[in-house]
């Protein structure tokens, strides 16, 4: 599987779910047990680099804007990076290379419904271990270690956030 055929697939599921994150869970595991087990190992080592590509201050800053600060917890953020792969290839690549961009890139977001993409980091291993009756081996793609990549950043304090992210805060902060 080439990065074109992981995107097509994010985004068809995206786009069948309608959005709902669960759903586009339900969906990429419906789509990736129509695959092979290597292949599905090969859709997990993109989404596995694309989730730690996003491990990134300013990435944890604009989710910690968007979900009310709910995203400043490790596993908050974990999720947020799975719900921001989900989004597709415009909104993920663009969101990692300028988290203030998400300002313009995301239509609306909810952050009752929106922001957390958690099933999304399972649907392989749910899809690999249904085709095998095994667990997903280990993919060889090293977990990012330690802090996060970029300037650190006070997730807790929103002048800070404002700063960093002032486009993503005047959005869906002030006012």
């Amino acid at each position: 599987m080439d990065e074109t055929e992981f995107w097509e697939i994010i985004d068809a599921t995206r786009e069948e779910a309608e959005g709902d994150p669960d759903e586009q869970a339900d969906l990429l595991v419906e789509r990736l047990t129509r695959l092979d087990p290597d292949t599905v190992l090969d859709y997990a080592r993109h989404f596995e680099a694309r989730f730690n590509r996003a491990y990134h201050w300013d990435v944890w800053g604009a989710a910690a804007v968007l979900l009310d600060g709910a995203g400043t917890a490790e596993e908050g953020f974990d999720a947020f990076r799975c719900w921001l792969i989900g989004q597709g290839r415009e909104v993920y690549e663009g969101g990692v290379a300028d988290p203030d961009g998400l300002a313009e890139l995301l239509e609306e977001f909810d952050p009752e419904l929106d922001g957390d993409g958690e099933e999304l980091g399972f649907a392989a291993d749910e899809a690999y271990e249904t085709l095998t009756g095994s667990e997903t081996p280990d993919l060889g793609i090293a977990m990012p270690a330690g802090e996060p990549e970029g300037v650190p950043l006070d997730l807790a304090h929103g002048p800070a956030l404002a700063a960093r992210l002032p486009r993503l805060w005047e959005r869906f902060k002030a006012g």
